[in-house]
């Protein structure tokens, strides 16, 4: 029923059910082999700003947007997003992981864009309304979930170089299994020199549009020299090794030691990267956040001191990194296979995403 609240329990949220719900027969049939991101569930969420407030916030079924054609978002990219899971319980039931860290980096990357920030709890109780509309379309299968998209653009109709004064926020959800397509067990890198992800000062630690489509063309570089993804280097330098095109990446050391680059605003605050630096130092194991140039990463795969390298995030989880390849040759790391470290990093990250382990530390969140 329109208007209905959808969980009772929960703060009111009103649900618009779909009225075209895709079938049970053809959602199983979507839900086998769901891919990446090709896959979306029956509703959306959403919020608008407008007049210095925010509207209610509704679940409704999944539609399209229409904008005017003088939209800000259109002309200027004033727009942010997130990616997140949710996640199938061995009860049956559903669990977010961390969201309240993508609630405060959405609301950090509104302010960088300089957008209103969609206050914290208005972010989680769209996102919790989202999944428990839609918690069928979790894929049952091992490498399934449901991968979440909260997003925010500029609305309105200017042309003035400005920021807007009206903003939709939503939430869209796909089921998704692995998102790397060749199934091999590890991935290649392709090190760019023509292309930089982000420069000081700019918007390489906002999660905004405009840093994914600057690295489409390194992206499609990359895929052009036969690797899955392409591994960015500083704007200054040319030297330090930053992050992928979507993923943050770790080294790991013939110590046991891990290195990470550190935080200084041209690298996404990953919450996968975070979560696994928490886990790795609980684990006993050094973990340094430092630069780490791109020769001494040659000179250390190549005298076996490197061991491993792996690349994560929301997306990826964690994905073991095999050879790198560039304009000044390649290199191969530890076999090309999943080290030791990387493995027992990602299981004990996967087994509390997906509740087969204890959660110490209060990632997870049921959604009943």
């Amino acid at each position: 029923m329109i208007g209905e609240v959808l969980d009772p329990e929960h703060a009111a949220i009103a649900f618009e059910p779909s009225s075209k719900p895709v079938p049970v027969e053809e959602r199983a049939r979507l839900l086998a082999d769901p891919g990446f991101g090709r896959v979306f569930t029956d509703h959306m969420a959403m919020i608008e700003y407008e007049d210095g407030r925010w509207s209610d916030a509704r679940i409704t079924a999944r539609h399209p947007f229409t904008m005017d054609p003088a939209s800000p978002v259109l002309h200027y990219a004033q727009e942010i997003f997130e990616g997140m899971k949710a996640y199938r319980r061995p009860n049956g039931g559903a669990a977010l992981f961390r969201p309240e860290a993508n609630a405060r980096r959405f609301a950090k990357s509104a302010i960088r864009m300089a957008m209103p920030p969609l206050p914290e709890e208005m972010f989680l109780e769209s996102v919790r309304g989202l999944v428990r509309a839609d918690r069928d379309w979790i894929p049952d299968s091992k490498e399934g979930s449901l991968y979440l998209r909260p997003f925010m653009i500029a609305n309105g109709s200017f042309l003035g170089m400005r920021p807007s004064t009206e903003f939709i926020y939503a939430v869209i959800a796909s089921s998704v299994g692995s998102y790397f397509k060749s199934g091999s067990p590890v991935i290649s890198l392709w090190v760019t020199r023509d292309y930089v992800r982000a420069a000081p000062g700019g918007t390489g630690e906002a999660k905004c549009g405009g840093n994914y489509a600057g690295s489409l063309i390194a992206q499609a570089e990359a895929v052009r020299e036969g690797c899955d993804q392409v591994v960015f280097l500083d704007a200054v330098e040319r030297r330090w090794v930053e992050e992928l095109g979507g993923m943050n990446i770790f080294f790991v050391f013939d110590d046991g030691s891990l290195r990470t680059p550190p935080l200084d605003g041209t690298i996404l605050h990953g919450v996968t990267r975070d979560s696994l630096i928490r886990l790795a130092r609980d684990m006993g194991l050094e973990v340094r956040e430092e630069l780490y140039s791109i020769d001494q990463w040659r000179a250390d795969a190549q005298s076996g001191r490197l061991t491993e390298a792996f690349a994560c995030g929301t997306a990826a989880v964690v994905t073991p990194i095999g050879r790198v390849k560039g304009r000044d040759g390649e290199f191969s790391i530890g076999g090309e296979s999943s080290g030791p470290v990387t493995q027992r990093l990602r299981t004990a990250l996967v087994d509390i995403q997906r509740g087969t382990a204890p959660d110490p530390y209060g990632w997870t969140e049921p959604i009943d």
